[in-house]
Parts: structure tokens; sequence; C-alpha cells
């Protein structure tokens, strides 16, 4: 009965690695969505990639927005680009915000989303993710391969 609970990860980060950025636009915004695990490959609903690139244009003008907001700039966005209008109910738009800020990309304040203090990617990934996030899995991977080599150790002759 309790595996479901016992089997829930305390922390998730997926990374992928991918040719060095030389796209522009919507495009590099969705490597690097494939490339925090935010996207997964052959994805066709990618409207993460909308919400992320709105919330990125918006730290250009230091401006917060509200959900609705983020979902009208997303339809506006994907209909001057001709993508299908997937993805882009309230709720789902709400469940990709919540998914950016539990990678700590992005942050809310009085309903009001923005990129975590308007400030550099380069140093939201480094702190968030990279010194926190990862370090913490890794160290708890390495205590299961600890445990593993205790568990499964060769036997002495």
């Amino acid at each position: 009965m309790g595996k479901i609970s016992r089997d829930t990860p305390l922390a998730e980060i997926t990374l992928r690695r991918y040719e060095k950025p030389t796209m522009g636009d919507r495009e590099l915004v969705r490597k690097f969505c494939l490339s925090v695990g935010l996207l997964q490959p052959g994805d066709s609903r990618d409207v993460v990639v909308d919400v992320f690139q709105v919330l990125l244009k918006a730290r250009q003008r230091k401006e917060e927005l509200h959900s609705e907001e983020v979902k009208n700039n997303v339809m506006a966005s994907r209909k001057e680009m001709g993508l299908p209008m997937l993805g882009i109910a309230s709720s789902n738009i709400r469940r990709q915000l919540k998914r950016l800020k539990d990678l700590h990309f992005i942050e809310t304040n009085a309903n009001l989303y923005r990129v975590t203090e308007f400030g550099q990617l380069s140093e939201i990934f480094e702190e968030k993710v990279q010194n926190f996030l990862l370090s913490s899995v890794i160290s708890r991977v390495k205590d299961y391969v600890k445990k593993l080599d205790e568990e499964f150790a060769v036997e002495k002759k």
C-alpha cells in the first residue's frame, strides 16, 4: 500500500546535452527546455517553451505578469508563429508556470510571475540548480552507491 509515496522522489532533475547553441529566439528557448527536462524529446506539446519565452521577454522590460497575461501573450506568440493552439488552457499555463517555478527559474509575488529577481539565467542556474538541486541529488545517489557496495560486497578469500 505505502509503495506509492515511498517511490515519489524528493527532488528530480533531467539533464540532456545538445549541440552548442547557435539557434535563436524560440528554438533557443526550446533547446534549453529540452536540456533541463522541461520538455521531452519529440514532444509536440511544447507550450512550456512559449511560457518561458514570454517571461524572458517580460524580464527585458522588468515586467511581472499575471498568469492570464502569460496565457494571452502565449496565445499571441503561437498565433504569430502559426503554431497550433494546444496546451493554452489557463490550468495548463499555471501547471507550466509551476514547473518553471519548481526549477527556480521563475518566482511569484502577489500572483505575479517573473524570472527570479529579474536575474541572469546563468546565475540562477548555477546557484539554484547546479549548486543546490544537482549537488543534493548527486549526494543522495552517492549514498545509494555506498550502500550498494556494502550490501553487495565482494567476498574476501
